[in-house]
């Protein structure tokens, strides 16, 4: 072989592999750029994996009607709470206060049905209201004080469980005095059989709340300034968005919601405990965060987080019919969160 021709192949080596590491990496920069306008695609990306997985590990009993609906029905509450947890990450906050706001609110329900004699209907209505009056009081911190989001609700967050125990006195309402008295309260509790599959009415309403959060994300111009807001604040001043009012209102929805989640519970436990619900905070920012939303605000779909929270019912589900010990769903939920959050990164340093 001459000098010539040698010199000739190894251009063309060089060649090929230039090519080659052009298009990987722009079939890379495209299947980025889509994870980056289909952010609910990683999370149902995740699900199908975990399913399929435990599906393998854990038998035939995981693919049953039952057990895929009682993933649904262990989901419900934190379901609810990622919801309004997922609006206030979009505006590039954070709540670590939603659980508490979802446990005052659902020991009023049960003082003023059960022990003072209202009216169920009033008493779930008064419950739903603290609850918005809750999110309020963390929208005016943060949009009128001008105090960062994670100190306001952690603050609130240790207030409103005190405000709890104080007015219960620690003391729980059992099942069987709120069937007595007011069986309305646990009307989410009650249950339907689809076929083998067995849903709570808890999680109708779980999917309920994620459809109408879907459409005023994404059919009104509130949701579009929410996302604006997320994304960068001072140019949706700029914009004429008038930011201070906006995250008011997504602090008083997210407390209406977290009332909702509220009546829910109360079904789900079949009690009113103040000590329930401990990590339930954690346990809704997880599913935001599994669920592909950014912590950084801006981008994300509220459908993530379902499938985020679906995602932590699966792992928790199979792992159990697995035989394994407890303590690798922390580890395994662990690992995702780390993973989302590095995914998250990478998306928006490449695609945007």
């Amino acid at each position: 072989m001459t000098s010539q021709n040698f010199e000739q192949q190894l251009d063309l080596s060089d060649t090929q592999v230039a090519e080659f590491e052009h298009h990987s990496l722009n079939t890379l920069g495209k299947f980025q750029h889509f994870l980056h306008g289909n952010p609910a695609m990683i999370p149902v990306i995740i699900l199908l994996l975990s399913i399929a997985a435990f599906g393998v590990v854990a038998g035939g009993k995981f693919f049953s009607l039952f057990n895929l609906s009682l993933i649904m029905q262990q989901v419900g509450i934190v379901g609810i709470l990622a919801s309004a947890q997922t609006l206030i990450i979009l505006t590039a906050g954070i709540d670590l206060s939603v659980a508490a706001i979802m446990v005052l609110s659902y020991v009023v329900m049960g003082k003023l049905a059960v022990h003072m004699g209202i009216y169920p209907p009033l008493a779930i209505a008064a419950g739903i209201v603290v609850a918005v009056a809750a999110g309020t009081l963390n929208g005016l911190l943060v949009s009128r004080v001008k105090l960062p989001p994670f100190i306001v609700t952690l603050g609130t967050w240790r207030i409103f469980l005190a405000i709890v125990f104080l007015y219960t006195g620690s003391e729980s309402i059992r099942g069987q005095d709120i069937n007595a008295t007011a069986p309305l309260l646990r009307f989410f509790g009650q249950r339907v059989n689809l076929g083998g599959a067995v849903f709570t009415y808890g999680v109708f309403l779980m999917i309920a709340i994620f459809v109408v959060v879907w459409y005023l994300l994404n059919r009104t111009a509130w949701g579009r300034h929410v996302y604006a807001v997320g994304d960068d604040q001072e140019a949706a001043e700029l914009s004429g968005i008038r930011t201070g009012r906006l995250l008011l209102s997504v602090y008083a929805m997210a407390g209406l919601i977290c009332g909702l989640g509220a009546w829910a519970a109360i079904g789900r436990v079949g009690s009113v405990s103040p000590s329930s619900f401990a990590d339930a905070n954690l346990n809704s920012i997880t599913a935001v965060v599994i669920g592909g939303t950014s912590l950084f605000g801006g981008r994300g779909a509220i459908f993530g987080s379902l499938f985020g929270a679906l995602i932590v019912g699966v792992f928790s589900s199979g792992l159990k019919l697995a035989g394994a010990d407890p303590q690798w769903e922390l580890f395994a939920i662990g690992c995702l969160i780390i993973a989302a959050v590095a995914l998250d990164q990478w998306i928006r340093r490449v695609a945007a």
